[in-house]
């Protein structure tokens, strides 16, 4: 699952590498839309965790059958409201862009990029949900495949579409959109192949079983929904704060949560793989087998992270020489590598107990723990960082947030399990 996002994160990537090749302004404004797109992205991640952890728990329980009927629910509920999603996100850009502080010319270029971004958005995240499907059943092979096979389609399209090929000069920005389109469309075809015959999509009886889970569904899905918009809304707000420091920086923002994203995939690989785990140890409830599966889950974030962060933080000024041309985007870009990548262990550690917290049933200590994180720890510490050391004192904010946010989230975590252990 690990190999499978780091693909997926790594074409997000690449397609801001390319974008940088554009210029400034391009990547400015592809990054303003990067609150927007992870608002989507939230959506998508809580509905996913709900129906993950509810077909889990009834295969744990020996429910198959209710178990493919929640799988036909979450491919038309999901779908319809992403769908729905991306339609006002649409209806609303010019407003929001310009709360962001994007001014008239960057959203002259993200109007294009943005009418093909929604629809290639739409299509990721019902392809998500039939991935979770194969998650929930314990098949993380098939979606770490397909996220490998949609990011080497968007790599290779990229350059075709953003840039052309001889005499064609391609489309320039919305051309990475475009290409994230086609790719997601492919796994979308590949994903419908591979359902078939499978029988975890059992459209008899839907009805009756939308009625008898609506409840435990948004008794989950609900605060999982809320967690995961709280940092696109956290994510609005920094980037408001960085576009005071101009368009450059806004760009190198918009690089380093791109290289976020990439630095932590053993974290994103875990948080998917984790829960279905986690969802049947709670089904049969094997508590033991929780400890031991989280004790392991932490160890490893933090040691990974700790290890990669500081290479990172060594080669921060090559690093950031690679990925774009401008200068002065080099320069903000440089000093947030610095400091931010060595706090992603314990950052890690707050993602893990936030996941495994909404498949153990407590999905509203998950909310908490994420509202903690972003209100009281991220974004207290990154405003302070910011008017006492500018842009180098907002990076280390950021830095000592994302530390607080992990010894926090692992104490809540040991509380919950001593109350359950009680």
């Amino acid at each position: 699952m690990a190999l499978g996002v780091m693909s997926l994160l790594g074409f997000h990537l690449v397609d801001s590498i390319f974008v940088a090749r554009l210029g400034t302004a391009p990547l400015a404004a592809q990054s303003f839309t990067f609150p927007l797109a992870f608002l989507v992205i939230g959506v998508q991640v809580g509905v996913g965790i709900a129906i993950a952890a509810l077909i889990s728990r009834s295969i744990g329980a020996g429910k198959q059958t209710e178990a493919n009927r929640l799988g036909a629910l979450v491919l038309v509920g999901g779908g319809v409201l992403q769908g729905l999603l991306v339609g006002l996100l649409w209806l609303v850009q010019t407003p929001v862009f310009t709360l962001l502080g994007a001014s008239p010319e960057i959203q002259t270029l993200i109007r294009p990029y943005w009418a093909l971004q929604l629809p290639a958005m739409w299509v990721g995240g019902v392809v998500y949900f039939g991935y979770s499907l194969f998650r929930a059943h314990g098949n993380t092979r098939f979606p770490g495949l397909m996220m490998v096979v949609t990011s080497l389609l968007n790599l290779v399209l990229d350059p075709l579409l953003i840039f052309g090929v001889g005499e064609w000069q391609g489309f320039g920005l919305p051309g990475a959109a475009l290409a994230t389109l086609l790719a997601f469309a492919l796994g979308g075809v590949l994903l419908v192949l591979s359902l078939k015959g499978k029988g975890w999509v059992q459209r008899e009886g839907m009805l009756q079983q939308m009625r008898d889970s609506a409840l435990p569904f948004f008794h989950i899905a609900g605060p999982a929904m809320i967690s995961q918009l709280m940092p696109p809304l956290a994510a609005m707000l920094a980037t408001a704060l960085v576009a005071r420091s101009g368009d450059q920086a806004v760009a190198a923002w918009g690089m380093a949560s791109r290289l976020e994203s990439f630095s932590i995939v053993l974290v994103l690989g875990m948080t998917m793989a984790l829960p279905p785990w986690l969802g049947r140890c709670y089904g049969s409830n094997d508590w033991d087998t929780v400890q031991r599966l989280m004790k392991v889950g932490a160890a490893m974030v933090v040691g990974w992270q700790v290890l990669l962060g500081l290479l990172l933080a060594v080669l921060a000024g090559p690093l950031a020489g690679m990925l774009v041309d401008s200068a002065p985007v080099q320069a903000y870009l440089t000093v947030l590598i610095r400091w931010l990548p060595p706090s992603y262990g314990l950052l890690g550690v707050c993602m893990l107990v936030v996941s495994a917290s909404n498949a153990l049933g407590w999905p509203m200590r998950a909310m908490l723990i994420s509202f903690l994180r972003l209100f009281l720890c991220y974004l207290p510490l990154l405003w302070l960082g910011f008017h006492l050391g500018d842009f180098g004192g907002l990076a280390l904010g950021a830095a000592f947030g994302n530390l607080m946010a992990g010894v926090m989230a692992w104490g809540m975590y040991r509380q919950a399990l001593s109350s359950v252990n009680s």
